[in-house]
């Protein structure tokens, strides 16, 4: 019995006549990808932003539920 194509060897063959007809991408950036770039550039500064500050948060944090729970130990020796 002889194997029939595989259907992903079809679909790349049309892929690759669909490339053959295609224009090929010029050098330059246009100004939407400048754009976007930019965009890209500020919102990955953002979220590193945002990351340092939530450390920041977790920090105070574990510090003032240390501090309670250092406060809850002195309390209960008061008793």
């Amino acid at each position: 019995m002889k194997a029939k194509p595989f259907p992903v060897a079809i679909l790349f063959a049309a892929v690759a006549a669909a490339a053959y007809f295609l224009p090929a991408p010029s050098g330059g950036q246009t100004g939407e990808e400048i754009q976007m770039t930019q965009i890209a550039t500020d919102l990955t500064a953002q979220q590193a932003t945002i990351v340092d500050n939530q450390a920041k948060i977790d920090a105070k944090l574990a510090t003032i539920g240390e501090n309670i729970r250092q406060a809850r130990i002195y309390a209960g020796r008061g008793r």
